[in-house]
């Protein structure tokens, strides 16, 4: 790898602490509406079909950034804690928890800390947010931690973006392909399209990039560097099983709750966001649930 392990954490914490001012200042994440004792934030709100009943849990989010959806979380009656590497986040996460009247426990660490910053305490449920897993090197390390913080019977939860969508950006057709001859709905010369740049699966380096702006708004970051890796979406079913995780529920979906590829994509009334042009095309986010043996 180009950085050791406090190197990648401390320029990512950095850089969410940067992007938590501007995420509340935008409104980006609906901060306005935590008041509302029944607001759920969009995501949670997707989530519900295939989370489930969470009342009574003891319920884990890990990477909570701003702690909505950790908020939403407990509105549906999980007792909720919180972890997240940005310090910045959780003061926002906790002040809006405060806004809402709602008990949610936040803890500063990052996810392979995880164990330790818990000081060994176990949960019925183990959540992790769409965006999230890009932000770790190691699915393998990721799926431990997760079976290690879950009790006999307990679930882990997630819904992230797609490996493919994180390995794909938008690019304009320069030439005509032989085959739009008898499928003509394929993209021909001038239009944009889809091009596999990125990595698909993990690997050492991952990607550094450097975003001046974030992405719920216009707000300039004054740590727009970060450091990310993808993982293939057999790598993480495997990670889970290989942690000794009974998988439960795969599903593919064609939205995600942002707009990753800007000029291609159309917002639904739910808050997601798909291709406007084929959207069958692009698996953009998933959804798995895996639970710990009894």
């Amino acid at each position: 790898m180009q950085e050791s392990h406090s190197d990648y954490l401390t320029m990512n914490a950095a850089n969410w602490d940067a992007r938590a001012d501007a995420h509340v200042g935008e409104g980006g994440y609906d901060v306005e509406q935590v008041d509302d004792p029944d607001w759920l934030s969009d995501v949670v709100r997707f989530d519900l079909p295939r989370l489930g009943d969470v009342r009574g849990l003891d319920g884990l989010h890990l990477q909570c950034h701003l702690g909505t959806d950790t908020l939403s979380l407990a509105r549906l009656g999980a007792r909720m804690t919180g972890l997240d590497l940005s310090a910045r986040s959780l003061e926002h996460a906790r002040a809006l928890a405060g806004r809402a009247g709602a008990e949610v426990d936040y803890v500063h660490a990052d996810v392979y800390s995880a164990p330790d910053a818990l000081a060994g305490r176990d949960f019925d449920l183990v959540y992790t947010g769409i965006g999230a897993l890009c932000w770790l090197p190691d699915i393998d390390h990721w799926a431990r931690v997760v079976a290690s913080l879950l009790r006999p019977g307990g679930r882990l939860f997630v819904r992230d973006a797609h490996p493919v969508l994180n390995s794909v950006i938008g690019m304009v057709v320069r030439d005509h392909h032989p085959d739009r001859d008898e499928q003509p709905w394929i993209t021909g010369p001038g239009g944009s399209t889809l091009a596999l740049e990125l990595p698909y699966w993990q690997n050492d380096e991952g990607l550094v990039w450097r975003t001046e702006q974030s992405y719920s708004g216009v707000a300039t970051l004054d740590s727009p560097d970060s450091h990310e890796w993808n993982h293939g979406l057999a790598e993480t079913v495997m990670a889970v099983l290989g942690a000794g995780l009974q998988l439960e529920l795969l599903e593919e979906h064609d939205s995600v709750p942002w707009e990753h590829l800007p000029g291609v994509m159309v917002e639904d009334e739910a808050g997601e966001w798909r291709l406007a042009d084929r959207p069958e095309r692009l698996p953009a986010s998933f959804t798995l649930v895996a639970r710990k043996p009894a």
